[in-house]
């Protein structure tokens, strides 16, 4: 069955540290079909700031015409070579494409931003982090040591291929796209509460994810960036 047009919202908030890091991007089409792609970029070099807004206009309109792979897999190209200086920007990311006239959302990511979905009652991730820690929990490692790797990405879009981009599709009305900002610092019971409160309002729900996210024991509070897209 056909869904209606994708409704979207948007929300990014700098961190402690330097500068905003993150950004966020849509873009729809003459048919309705939305794009769009959360980046987040690692460390808070140069460049990185400045790029990572062109990263996320670029993934997310390919991402509308092409699909999510060729999306990330054209973003890559722009910080592929290291640049002049050897400080080129690199990045995580996750895109996401929603054509009206499906009943899914295509998603495809590198690192670990994160893809959920919401079907009304429960909130699933369907993505998996791209980390050595994600890696040890998934061969039994104690959760005590696994987390302790959990910044050690195994993958980035500077070197991403088809084989290191991931692809699913989300059946549930409503998605979500995180940078590890909002999903690292704010627990899963209150990720589910603040989506169940604010699941008709795309861009309030958007809004309320980025405020969600706590600062750690040591008053270290990272970027966080969303994008909520419904279908309903």
């Amino acid at each position: 069955m056909a869904r209606t047009t994708p409704r979207i919202g948007i929300a990014t908030r700098e961190g402690t540290a330097a500068d905003n890091a993150d950004a966020a991007r849509a873009y729809t089409l003459a048919d309705g079909t939305i794009g769009a792609a959360v980046i987040d970029g690692i460390g808070h070099g140069p460049h990185t700031s400045r790029t990572a807004p062109l990263l996320a206009e670029v993934a997310a309109r390919i991402a509308a015409r092409r699909g999510t792979l060729p999306g990330l897999l054209t973003a890559s190209e722009l910080i592929a070579d290291r640049g002049a200086d050897g400080d080129e920007a690199n990045a995580v990311a996750v895109a996401a494409v929603a054509n009206p006239a499906y009943d899914v959302v295509a998603v495809a990511w590198t690192g670990d931003c994160r893809a959920y979905g919401w079907d009304g009652t429960r909130l699933r991730l369907y993505s998996n982090d791209h980390t050595v820690g994600a890696q040890l929990r998934r061969n039994g490692v104690a959760v005590e040591l696994a987390e302790e790797h959990d910044n050690w990405l195994k993958t980035s879009l500077a070197t991403a291929t088809v084989a290191t981009i991931y692809q699913a599709t989300i059946p549930d009305a409503l998605v979500l796209l995180t940078s590890d900002g909002v999903h690292d610092q704010t627990d899963h019971d209150t990720l589910t509460a603040t989506v169940r409160t604010h699941a008709t309002d795309p861009q309030a729900l958007a809004d309320a994810l980025v405020a969600a996210a706590e600062a750690d024991a040591d008053g270290y509070r990272d970027d966080a960036t969303a994008i909520v897209i419904t279908t309903q």
